[in-house]
């Protein structure tokens, strides 16, 4: 296997192929294989700039990451729905092509059978195979559904480079096997997502959590005087606003927990903050007076 390098990353899918019978397929594959070409050669993309995977319905192209991704992104958000347009004019019913669309990046390597490999491609097929993004296609009158991963969101869409408005790009959530995709869908979201009842695990995102959190857990509820819900002062504890909880915190220097030696400035433990009561491997200092009478 070759060791893994940078790639752009794009996938086309022909809706609903396995409907036609081997004539319409094989044409659709052509037009396929045209529309391809014709998006690349727009954005500058040259043969050795690129390698094809054939999928039967659908086509890969990973291309060398030297290759601009902004102009591949403006290709297919021009290029690839005039050619669907014109090809689809002339075309009878059964003929129309209509297509999704997976713009990513990330690391693949090639196997020893020629195969390519890695998680970043994984995911990019997960985005194309998404309930959400069919829904997406079924929904528009249009014949052309884009959606673009996270990094090529925040490497390029998010810019407002020129024609690539971000505005027409909406955050979503692809379930998979391995947990949920966040992704950015080009044009409207589907019904289903934007009610957040959408199908296949599914949805628009409602918010993203403040870097450095985990986006699932909360804080623990503190009161002054006393701990959330331990009763202490004899009235039911009420929630004090999120924040950090109270206990020991250092600054700079080396810390020493039972034998252990922690370096340097410690900044967060999973999450951020560490609260409540800190024991590690022992005591953390001699006792005084009144601890050792609270023991006793």
């Amino acid at each position: 296997m070759t060791d893994p390098v940078s790639r752009t990353i794009l996938l086309l899918d022909i809706e609903k192929y396995s409907d036609r019978d081997d004539v319409e397929q094989t044409y659709l594959r052509r037009m396929l294989y045209d529309i391809a070409d014709r998006a690349l050669e727009a954005a500058g993309i040259n043969e050795p700039q690129r390698r094809r995977a054939d999928r039967g319905d659908a086509v890969m192209e990973l291309i060398d990451a030297n290759a601009s991704v902004a102009r591949l992104l403006r290709a297919l958000l021009t290029e690839v729905p005039a050619q669907l347009r014109a090809t689809n004019r002339m075309a009878s019913s059964s003929a129309q092509i209509r297509l999704r669309a997976v713009l990513a990046t990330g690391y693949v390597a090639i196997d020893g059978h020629g195969g390519w490999v890695g998680s970043d491609l994984n995911h990019a097929c997960r985005l194309l195979d998404a309930e959400l993004l069919r829904e997406a296609l079924r929904e528009r009158s249009d014949d052309f559904v884009l959606c673009v991963s996270e990094p090529v969101h925040a490497g390029i869409v998010r810019h407002e480079y020129a024609g690539i408005p971000a505005s027409d790009f909406h955050p979503v959530t692809v379930g998979s096997k391995n947990g949920p995709l966040p992704a950015w869908l080009h044009g409207p979201v589907p019904k289903g997502a934007a009610t957040g009842s959408g199908t296949g695990g599914h949805g628009v995102e409602g918010g993203r959590p403040a870097p450095g959190g985990t986006g699932g857990r909360q804080a623990p509820a503190s009161t002054e005087g006393g701990r959330a819900g331990d009763g202490s002062d004899g009235t039911a504890a009420t929630a004090a606003p999120a924040g950090p909880a109270p206990g020991p915190q250092f600054f700079g220097g080396s810390q020493s927990f039972g034998g252990s030696l922690v370096m340097g400035d410690q900044t967060g433990v999973s999450g951020g903050w560490v609260g409540g009561d800190v024991v590690m491997g022992g005591s953390t200092g001699p006792a005084t007076d009144a601890e050792r009478g609270e023991r006793s």
